[in-house]
């Protein structure tokens, strides 16, 4: 009988050397495929590292003593209307939409002033804000703004008076 498969290992060093490109091939493969697929995101490496790493939420505290600033329009509606408001999730009108601030517009600063404050279809009474940290005065001037920005034509209300 013939042989007709052979081995292909003859000699100790043809198996020393098979073992070795076994072992060292797919390692080389496997460390050219990290490099390749890492090489595009060096440049944001640090930033993605801050952004993951950063706290869920912060503390701020305030003196109880210190004279209140009050926010403008814009800062209160970036920090309490601009997540429903920016997208127009639940139905609300999105900022700067005139064709869907229009009707709202016609029933003049009073009444969006108190839906604000009240609440409305879905949105929770003051916006979802504590009344401590944001005044009635804040939530009208931030109306004004949106309104504003939208087409009308509303007068930014009076501050109240110092106590």
């Amino acid at each position: 009988m013939s042989e007709e498969h052979g081995n292909l290992i003859k000699t100790p060093k043809q198996l020393i050397i098979m073992v070795f490109a076994c072992f060292f091939v797919p390692l080389i493969i496997i460390l050219l495929l990290l490099v390749y697929v890492n090489s595009g995101k060096r440049a944001d490496t640090e930033a993605s590292a801050e952004q993951l790493i950063k706290p869920v939420a912060q503390l701020n505290f305030k003196d109880a003593s210190a004279p209140r600033e009050m926010q403008t329009g814009e800062q209160v509606y970036k920090a309490v209307c601009s997540s429903c408001h920016a997208t127009g999730a639940a139905g609300a009108p999105k900022f700067g939409d005139t064709s869907a601030w229009a009707a709202r517009l016609g029933k003049g600063y009073d009444v969006l002033l108190t839906s604000v404050i009240k609440g409305k279809g879905a949105m929770p009474a003051r916006g979802g804000a504590n009344p401590a940290d944001i005044s009635d005065y804040e939530l009208g001037r931030a109306v004004v703004y949106m309104a504003n920005a939208a087409g009308g034509k509303l007068v930014e209300p009076k501050a109240p008076a110092e106590k």
